[in-house]
């Protein structure tokens, strides 16, 4: 004989912002709350929404530069303070909005002495920078830099063999998750 089991009453799940502030323009801060829970659902809640922000959530990123006058990236600029091989490294931390899932263009042409920031690239309409005074390189004297890069929008982090890199040309590890 099986016993009917009593009526569990059903749980209304109610999800409410606890905390939310704005530190800048590239970090954005919120906590929410979210219950009741069974026993371990919480984890498991927990775990997919982790998953679900850093993997799947689509961002744009810089994926490849090209300097004018280097030929491979032990190359030295002339009055940059950075070396060629840190210079493609800075804009991983640019924070990028796209609109178009095609490749893009952007540029950095500079004459200094000058600080470079993100808000000297010239980008196509579709891509916009989040924060404008990111750190992209340093030029110490009356001498000019000019990049080429790429703007691509996927999900993740995507790696790249330094062997592919020749003439000036550099492929960037993009992070392409805006979390």
């Amino acid at each position: 004989m099986v016993q009917d089991e009593a009526p569990v009453p059903a749980r209304i799940l109610r999800w409410r912002c606890i905390e939310s502030k704005i530190e800048s323009k590239r970090l954005h801060y919120g906590r929410f709350a979210a219950s009741p829970f069974g026993k371990g659902q919480a984890n498991t809640v927990g775990v997919a929404m982790r998953r679900t922000l850093l993997g799947e959530i689509e961002g744009a990123s810089i994926t490849y530069a090209k300097f004018k006058n280097v030929v491979h990236e032990y190359s030295t600029l002339v009055g940059v303070r950075e070396s060629v091989h840190d210079i493609p490294i800075n804009p991983k931390e640019i924070v990028l909005k796209s609109d178009s899932y095609e490749t893009q263009a952007a540029s950095i042409s500079i004459t200094g002495p000058r600080n470079v920031t993100a808000g000297d690239i010239t980008l196509p309409s579709p891509v916009q920078i989040v924060d404008a005074s990111q750190h992209t390189a340093t030029v110490t004297k009356a001498t000019s830099l000019d990049i080429e890069s790429k703007i691509e929008k996927d999900r993740g982090y995507r790696t790249w063999n330094l062997r592919e890199s020749q003439n000036g040309e550099f492929f960037v590890d993009a992070v392409f998750a805006p979390i």
